[in-house]
C-alpha cells in the first residue's frame, strides 16, 4: 500500500508503561498515522501489554533500550503515571536529550513534561503541561503559559486531553503542516 499524507514516511516514538494515559498515547498515535506517519509505540519491555490508567491495554512493538532516536523524526511523550516511572530511566532520558539536541520533535502532554525535566532539555522552552506540574516546569528552567498549546520551535506541549486537538495541530505544524481550524483561540501558542 502506497504512503498517503503530509507525513508521508515520517516515524514517530511514542513511549508507553503501565498507567499511562490512555487518550494522550492513542488520539496522537492515530491522529499521526492518519497523516501517514509510521508510528512505533515503545515501553520497557518489548511485546508486553501495558495498561492505561482507564484500562486501556497498549503493546510495546520494542524496548526502550533497543531504539535509536537516529530512527525518528520525534517523540511523543504521553501523560498519566507513566512519565514518573519512565524519568528514572536512562535509555529515556538519553533519547529525548538526542532528540531535542537535533531539534527533532518533542511533544510532551500533561504529565509527560516530567521526562523532559529529567532529560534536562526545558531550560527557556516556553511550554505548558498539567497544573500539577506547573511548578515543576518552572522549576526546571521552562517558561510556563497556560494555553491550550505551547509550540516553542520544535517543543510541543499540552495542558491534559481536552487540549488533544491543540496538541496535535502544534506537532503537525512542526513539519509544516496547518489544519483548517473555525476558532482562533484554538491555535497553538507559537513561540518564534
Amino acid at each position: 500500500m502506497a504512503c498517503v499524507g503530509p507525513l508521508c514516511n515520517r516515524r514517530f516514538l511514542i513511549f508507553v508503561a503501565d498507567d499511562y494515559e490512555d487518550l494522550e498515547l492513542w488520539y496522537p498515535r492515530l491522529r499521526l498515522r492518519e497523516a501517514g506517519a509510521l508510528v512505533t509505540v515503545a515501553g520497557p519491555e518489548a511485546g508486553r501489554s501495558y495498561r492505561g490508567k482507564h484500562g486501556y491495554p497498549c503493546p510495546s512493538e520494542i524496548a526502550i533500550q533497543d531504539l535509536s532516536s537516529s530512527d525518528f523524526d520525534g517523540v511523543v511523550i504521553p501523560g498519566g503515571w507513566m512519565p514518573d516511572r519512565l524519568r528514572r530511566d536512562p535509555c529515556v532520558l538519553r533519547l529525548v536529550r538526542e532528540f531535542a539536541q537535533a531539534a527533532k520533535l518533542v511533544a510532551a502532554i500533561c504529565h509527560g513534561g516530567w521526562i523532559p525535566i529529567s532529560a534536562g532539555v526545558y531550560n527557556g522552552v516556553h511550554v505548558t503541561g498539567s497544573p500539577g506540574i506547573k511548578d515543576d516546569l518552572i522549576n526546571a528552567g521552562a517558561i510556563w503559559q497556560d494555553a491550550p498549546c505551547v509550540r516553542d520551535r520544535n517543543f510541543v506541549s499540552s495542558r491534559g486531553p481536552d487540549d488533544l486537538p491543540e496538541f496535535c495541530a502544534g506537532m503537525l505544524a512542526v513539519f509544516g503542516v496547518h489544519e483548517e481550524q473555525t476558532d482562533p483561540a484554538a491555535l497553538p501558542v507559537v513561540v518564534p
